[in-house]
């Protein structure tokens, strides 16, 4: 024992009282503030010093509260220890029973740090856990604190309670191990080759914050190939939010959804629940019914007889009247069922019907869907900047905001530029120094650009627009000489090949679609060096190129683009002359006219159409790269500046507008 003064410690063993408290013991003689006749304490006890609340936590021994204060004569001649007259603080009526609070908040990491060491020197370890043959020595209490799976285990009945060695089954033993690393470091790391093993063994463990974190990481990968079999996960493991994200997700794709395996590979209830939802998003009801064709020919002979169920969500009445006749009535394996011909009949019967009379019929079939609207982002690929660039920005108009995104894997202007099936299409161009013919497409989930089979020409200030599910890749400059060939391309096989061939030379052609037909708007005919006012109808029907209605103008480098059924050609150049002016085809009357100018000339700008807006971007103006945006309003014919630029000025950039990835 430390020397203590002899009547300190013969009272100490006695517990008589000390001071205005009770002292609790000998062994918290260090933890408390007095004074000492004739000098301090500290001199005789040679300890620190703590101001103790007298409570079990001062020392073993326990017992009053409120604060402890120790009085000490001198041990030697002394008659016995008096109290101090004076307690150490004093405090106003209104101030008693103060107290102060101190919150480490690095104790317990450095607490769980320790834990973790003694682990892995395997000290003070009272528990083997065991998963196939990895053995993994830990400590109970840190387990139980972490995981009710184990508290469960450790206090209850139940034999491993008092087990030195517990095996886990269905759980394989790295999983195991990675979550009692985890239980001791608060670190996992989740990816794609462990996600589907750590998520069901997180919740075996109770681990929830595991268990959300998998969660959370199979949301961020949701992709159109993907989307169904995370849905299934999330079903089979209870995750309710994921299951209604990966739904939702498949609902807003569907388009891209059903051209993957995972949608052929459904189940026939699958398929009637995810067709029959008014939430999914399609630009036409004719994507509902290839996917019905698509799913049946995929196994057909198995298939063929739930045909009739699948056809019940189709909405055919809302099919063009064209698409019913043309294609719906000609598929073999609706000609072949009377149930499928009774829907067909339904459907034209309805188109019969006039437009007050068609509002009076409910039934499934004849309801338009409603999908959620995804918020939009318009994307602006590489362009002239003076000289080709890879650079890719994206402008959100919620946020009016522009951001960088992945660049193009190598520099590329003059480029044709689309959406189709939930991807952009960078299409030809020029790298500069030579024209090219290869082909590029931004995954905007990932944001990432992948390379896919190159046009069968080299073409730069082409034009590139979709119809039928079809990439039009039309006329554009070889590096010698103007083309009037036209190819398409088809994303279901990778390949390209020609179609009829314009009627002029063409480059620095504007293009779109009306009415499914593809229209070639002005240009530059190389033959004659004249920039063009003359413009052309392709129908895909009948693979012919025909005339239509001039413009009012000579218009090469347009920008053109397609609102509310009407082709818009914006801008553009008559030799030196760049224009503002802006003029619209109507497909209905043959017939152009003019609207409001813009508010700055420009030529070679990118278009695309957003909520009834039509936006230009970039171009130049004769002298200048533009960095400025500007769209039209049909309903005011009037042209605003966005308030936020691009981040550099481009010429010859591809425009277009994709769905915000969530």
């Amino acid at each position: 024992m430390r020397n203590w003064p002899d009547s300190l410690q013969s009272r100490h063993r006695r517990q008589e009282p000390l001071g205005w408290a009770s002292c609790p013991g000998l062994e918290c003689l260090g933890r408390c503030i007095g004074s000492w006749k004739g000098g301090t304490i500290l001199g005789a006890l040679k300890l620190p010093l703590f101001l103790g609340d007298g409570g079990a936590g001062a020392c073993g021994g326990g017992g009053a509260s409120g604060l402890l204060l120790l009085a000490a004569e001198r041990a030697a001649g002394s008659s016995g220890i008096k109290p101090s007259s004076q307690p150490l603080i004093q405090a106003g009526d209104d101030e008693k029973n103060q107290r102060t609070i101190t919150v480490n908040p690095a104790h317990m990491g450095k607490a769980f740090k320790v834990m973790n060491e003694l682990r892995s020197k395997q000290l003070l370890c009272d528990v083997m856990i065991v998963a196939e043959d990895v053995e993994i020595e830990a400590h109970r209490v840190v387990l139980a604190a972490c995981s009710p799976y184990f508290c469960a285990m450790f206090t209850g009945d139940m034999s491993e309670s008092k087990a030195k060695k517990i095996e886990i089954k269905d759980v394989d033993g790295q999983t195991l191990s990675k979550l009692i690393d985890y239980i001791y470091t608060a670190e996992i790391e989740v990816t794609e080759e462990n996600v589907q093993v750590l998520l069901p063994a997180a919740s075996l463990l109770q681990l929830m914050d595991v268990r959300q974190n998998c969660c959370d990481f199979l949301q961020s990968q949701l992709h159109p190939t993907n989307c169904l079999g995370i849905r299934a996960f999330a079903d089979v493991h209870t995750c309710t939010d994921l299951l209604q994200q990966a739904n939702a997700y498949a609902e807003q794709h569907f388009p891209e959804v059903m051209l993957g395996e995972e949608f052929l590979s459904l189940s026939l209830d699958q398929v009637c629940s995810l067709i029959s939802s008014d939430k999914l998003t399609v630009s036409s009801e004719e994507k509902v019914f290839e996917a019905v064709i698509s799913w049946i020919n995929y196994e057909k002979e198995t298939r063929l007889e739930h045909m009739a169920k699948l056809m019940e969500h189709v909405r055919l009445p809302l099919l063009p009247r064209d698409y019913l006749v043309q294609t719906v009535e000609e598929e073999a394996l609706i000609k072949n069922n009377n149930t499928c011909k009774d829907f067909l009949i339904e459907a034209m019967k309805y188109h019969l019907l006039p437009l007050d009379q068609r509002l009076l019929i409910k039934n499934p079939r004849t309801k338009p869907r409603t999908p959620v609207s995804l918020p939009k982002v318009m994307i602006v690929v590489g362009g002239q900047a003076p000289k080709a660039i890879r650079s890719v920005e994206c402008y959100d108009f919620e946020e009016d905001r522009w951001d960088q995104i992945a660049e193009l894997p190598s520099r590329r202007c003059r480029a044709g530029v689309v959406f189709m099936a939930g991807h952009v299409y960078a299409v030809g161009g020029f790298n500069g120094s030579l024209r090219v013919r290869t082909v590029d497409v931004y995954d905007g989930v990932k944001d990432q650009w992948t390379s896919i089979a190159s046009m069968q020409e080299r073409r730069s200030t082409l034009g590139a627009a979709v119809l039928n599910d079809l990439l039009y890749a039309v006329g554009g400059f070889d590096g010698s000489t103007g083309l009037a060939s036209v190819e398409a391309y088809s994303y279901k096989t990778n390949e390209w090949f020609f179609v009829a061939p314009m009627n002029t030379r063409r480059s620095s052609v504007g293009v779109g679609v009306v009415e499914g037909k593809l229209y070639a708007v002005g240009g530059y005919d190389g033959a004659s060096r004249q920039c063009l006012s003359t413009v052309e109808q392709y129908n895909p029907a009948t693979n012919e190129w025909t005339y239509v209605a001039d413009m009012s103008t000579r218009r090469s480098g347009a920008g053109v683009g397609v609102l509310s059924g009407q082709l818009y050609a914006t801008g553009g150049h008559d030799g030196p002359l760049v224009r503002k002016s802006v003029e619209v085809y109507d497909p209905g009357t043959n017939t152009w006219k003019q609207v409001a100018d813009m508010n700055m000339c420009r030529r070679n700008a990118g278009v695309c159409a957003v909520n009834g807006l039509l936006y230009v971007v970039g171009g130049d103006d004769g002298s200048c790269n533009l960095a400025s945006v500007e769209y039209y309003n049909p309903v005011t014919d009037k042209w605003t500046l966005l308030p936020t630029n691009m981040s550099t000025g481009r010429s010859y950039a591809g425009v277009a507008v994709i769905h915000k990835s969530l």
